[in-house]
């Protein structure tokens, strides 16, 4: 089976529900417990994800043989840098290749977009993620934001 990886609404049914499992699965890792829907919904309510489509962002969704199985934001900072976010791959696709399409998918769109620099933030606990972004040629800076869940800080010079 391949991977696509196109722009997608970020409230379009599929990357909606994928947007659910991403929130579902980094707060339930957070607390150490499953979240509740109460609170998977409380947590996607304002949460920026507007942010995610023309003029200020963008959205792609991953699909494996047809299935939507990953996604991805990206959010236009200044002139010249735009920060990754929401970076999900559902569990029965890791390994497949999907994290890596995701990233260079929205490196290219940022390029289009005529940014020169990605960055994003991390928590501790989210260490597959970190090194996903190390393994793609990320590196940790300093930090650049005071997010409650903000631990680590990545960025990557893109080149033409």
């Amino acid at each position: 089976m391949t991977w696509t990886v196109a722009p997608e609404p970020f409230d379009s049914p599929d990357a909606a529900l994928l947007r659910w499992d991403y929130y579902e699965e980094v707060a339930g890792h957070y607390w150490g417990r499953p979240a509740t829907a109460e609170e998977i919904r409380d947590g996607l309510t304002d949460d920026g994800a507007e942010r995610l489509t023309a003029p200020t962002g963008d959205f792609v969704v991953g699909r494996h043989g047809g299935r939507a199985a990953a996604c991805a934001g990206l959010v236009l900072v200044d002139a010249d840098t735009a920060e990754l976010t929401r970076v999900f791959v559902r569990p029965e696709f890791r390994g497949t290749g999907g994290g890596g399409l995701l990233l260079t998918a929205l490196e290219d769109r940022a390029r289009a977009l005529g940014r020169s620099r990605l960055r994003l933030d991390t928590r501790d606990d989210l260490v597959e993620a970190r090194g996903l972004y190390a393994k793609h040629g990320f590196r940790e800076v300093p930090a650049f934001n005071r997010g409650p869940y903000a631990e680590h800080w990545f960025a990557k010079e893109l080149g033409a």
